[in-house]
């Protein structure tokens, strides 16, 4: 690993000059590994080695950094220069809403590995070493919160050919690092996945030109401008408009803009050392006209194939979906954030805790998520078994050891819950026990810590917890005073949990383990109905309680159901308006159904008056809110200090849509057995989900006419299936197309 002896403004370039060594004949392959203290881009012979964004992303970097690995064979030359450009990214960067950065070290650094194999199959190895020079780029700053600044006039490609000399260029230094550190990527690297064009230029009142996009997306604007020499073009980015002008408040401290300065030529810039979440973006410094061709919104984001798809007749629930989508995408840049605009951008484990069931369902997210589960398993094994808010957990450095905002440092629910909910999500989305045996230990510790602090009357009721974080009654500045009980919602987890490891342990065949977990479960299980349960009546009585309560099964069969009516008549009482939070709006829509409530979850589903899922429908998002309520319906903006327009985990409800809606549901992990049992209401007509496995594409449409229920659907060889059809039998089903039709009971109260 290798830094440039002069910083030169945070985004040096570094190259070696090489000859293929003679007389071994022609060169058969060439295998470059890459790797940073930053982020880093190669070129070889002044072509880019790869599209790849941000390499080598975030990780735990005190115990893993990632390299990344390219063939670069055909990008040879009998001499050739191999070029670095360097960014903070989140090794420098600021991380966090403390202004802080530097968090992992002071110092960019390079680590490169070309091996080139010859015909007669020697070999010879270029390296990262004390040989290289370092040089200015155009970059002269580069933040992933603040955005980038280039200077075009700056610009020389000759740094990337044979003879290249400069003044400026300087030497570098080896750091001291550990290569064992050194890890090969597990999950998908970050590239440009969408380019978009300028849907609308206008004027704000007070005379700012904004550019107007027409999607909430993550990623930055590529520009095409020509002006006069040193002029300079900045764009800033936002979410939203308010009062017509751009919404910055949400951003914090995130300054989030752009600045170019101009050659005097024709220049094309895009800013790959940062990224913006934002659908606005204000414009100044632009010479002459503006002309929408000039500007295209870049999406970026970790490459994954998309696999799962829905559609209903209700137009305003499939941009709701198709807002979950896009929420996704933007939120995954190479970890699982909570937002992507303002300074935060952090693994929240909460976050991904909600939502991997429906991220498994629209996107194989199998690689990606498994590779951040290891940066879960190393900052727990280095912290007591304590999973923490999130990962990489870079608030250990502000939080470690002192109590804070959130109290002292420890395990949560929900939180800290996905150490076992993501890889059993996995598992039961792709049907491999891969990741189960990978993350056993990680589940374990978890389980066993919240063991140890659990009170003397065997619930979880003793350290800080986020609870029912952003229930909709909770005040703006308080997002943590919810209604339900935290005790309850933390002792529902734990038991959610500790049944998950000892089915795990059952699966993999250790039995120690089983009857451990099974027995911590039994004990929670216990405590949760003598502490908090008294004939069906769950402890503070709210939405979220019941529903978790219902959904994990922890009432006994004549407490589930007196549970199942009064979550049905607080949802009715509350006019069918949300009322859960991060606990509780996973589960509420499956909590009425499995209870015999589904016309109830389809209202809550269907709801548009604030707060709901609808509601920033109908005032044009594009991608799910953080809050329920972050726009206000008079266009402003949530008077909260934490507001943000693209947060997906309020989307989770989407994997409802897709098992019960839409309906495709695994009987098997991987699907390797399928329910086709969609459940028609909420005055739908029709919908149609698909899901590809690796046998093949399993899609199920249905159509409502009258009382007359019909369902078509399609099962991949290999596979084998139930249909579940209202009124009717279970019916086998194998690999083929079926198709069948059911009477719809009349609705209460309705006569034909």
């Amino acid at each position: 690993m290798i830094a440039a002896d002069d910083d030169f403004n945070g985004a040096p370039l570094l190259r070696s000059e090489f000859a293929l060594e003679e007389g071994h004949g022609a060169v058969t392959s060439a295998t470059l590994n890459l790797s940073a203290q930053g982020v880093v881009e190669a070129w070889l012979n002044g072509s880019r080695v790869s599209d790849d964004l941000l390499t080598p992303g975030w990780s735990s970097y005190e115990w893993r950094l990632r390299y990344a690995t390219y063939d670069v064979t055909k990008l040879l030359d009998a001499t050739s220069v191999l070029g670095l450009a360097l960014g903070n990214g989140w090794f420098r960067g600021r991380l966090g809403w403390t202004g802080r950065g530097s968090f992992y070290g002071d110092e960019l650094g390079a680590f490169a590995q070309l091996e080139v194999t010859f015909e007669d199959g020697s070999t010879q190895v270029v390296v990262t070493d004390e040989s290289w020079a370092a040089g200015p780029s155009p970059v002269l700053a580069n933040d992933l919160y603040d955005g980038e600044t280039i200077d075009a006039r700056r610009r020389d490609d000759s740094w990337l050919r044979p003879g290249f000399a400069s003044d400026a260029w300087t030497g570098v230094h080896a750091l001291d690092f550990d290569t064992a550190k050194l890890a090969p990527y597990v999950g998908p690297r970050v590239s440009r996945w969408a380019a978009l064009p300028v849907r609308e230029i206008t004027t704000s009142p007070s005379g700012k030109t904004l550019i107007d996009f027409g999607q909430n997306l993550v990623g930055w604007i590529r520009v095409s401008v020509k002006g006069p020499e040193g002029s300079e073009v900045s764009i800033k980015h936002a979410e939203v408009l308010e009062h017509g002008e751009l919404g910055t408040r949400p951003l914090r401290s995130a300054l989030a803009t752009d600045r170019y300065i101009l050659s005097g030529g024709d220049d094309v810039f895009e800013p790959t050392f940062t990224f913006h979440g934002f659908r606005y973006a204000e414009i100044t410094g632009w010479p002459g006209e503006l002309k929408p061709e000039d500007l295209t919104a870049v999406a970026i984001g970790s490459e994954l194939e998309r696999i799962g798809t829905f559609r209903t007749s209700d137009p305003l629930l499939n941009q709701f979906h198709e807002n979950v989508v896009w929420g996704m995408r933007g939120n995954f840049v190479d970890v699982p954030t909570d937002c992507p605009q303002r300074d935060e951008r952090l693994g929240w484990t909460g976050d991904i805790a909600a939502f991997a069931p429906t991220a498994a369902f629209l996107y194989n997210v199998d690689s990606f998520l498994s590779d951040w589960l290891r940066d879960l398993d190393l900052e727990q094994q280095h912290h007591d078994g304590i999973v923490g808010f999130v990962i990489p957990d870079v608030l250990k450095y502000v939080d470690r050891d002192r109590p804070t905002e959130f109290g002292p440092a420890d395990s949560t629910a929900i939180w800290s819950d996905a150490a076992v909910w993501v890889p059993w999500t996995l598992y039961h989305a792709y049907g491999d026990t891969g990741v189960l045996n990978q993350q056993f230990g990680s589940m374990a510790s978890h389980v066993r810590r919240v063991k140890s602090l659990l009170s003397p009357s065997g619930v979880w009721d003793g350290n800080f917890q986020f609870g029912d974080w952003l229930d909709p009654d909770a005040p703006p500045e308080h997002p943590a005073e919810a209604k339900a009980d935290k005790g309850v919602v933390a002792t529902a987890c734990a038991y959610h949990s500790a049944r998950i490891v000892a089915e795990t342990a059952a699966l993999l065949g250790r039995s120690a383990e089983q009857a451990e977990f099974e027995r911590i479960a039994a004990d929670l299980y216990e405590a949760f109905n003598r502490e908090y349960v008294t004939d069906g009546v769950v402890k503070s009585d709210c939405t979220t309680v019941y529903a978790l309560a219902i959904v994990f099964g922890l009432l006994s069969e004549a407490d589930e159901v007196i549970a199942g009516n009064r979550l049905a008549e607080l949802s009715a009482a509350a006019g069918y308006r949300i009322s859960t939070g991060f606990a509780g709006t996973p589960f509420i829509t499956d909590a009425l159904t499995t209870t015999g409530h589904l016309d109830d979850a389809y209202k809550l589903l269907l709801e548009k008056e604030c707060p709901s899922w609808l509601y920033p429908v109908t005032m044009g998002a594009t991608t799910v809110w953080e809050r329920w309520d972050s726009m206000l319906p008079d266009g402003t903006i949530n008077p909260g200090e934490m507001t943000s327009f693209n947060h997906y985990a309020l989307g989770a409800v989407a994997d409802w849509m897709h098992r019960v809606v839409g309906g495709i549901a695994p009987l098997a992990p991987g699907y390797s057995e399928v329910l086709i049992a969609p459940q028609p209401g909420g005055g739908l007509t029709e919908a149609e989900t698909t899901l590809e496995i690796p046998q093949g594409r399993i899609a199920v449409s249905w159509s409502v006419s009258g009382d007359r229920f019909t369902v078509e659907a399609d099962v991949p060889a290999g596979v084998t299936g139930v249909l579940r059809l209202p009124g009717q039998d279970d019916r086998a089903i194998g690999a083929g197309h079926v198709s069948a039709t059911a009477s719809l009971p009349a609705p209460v109260g309705a006569t034909r």
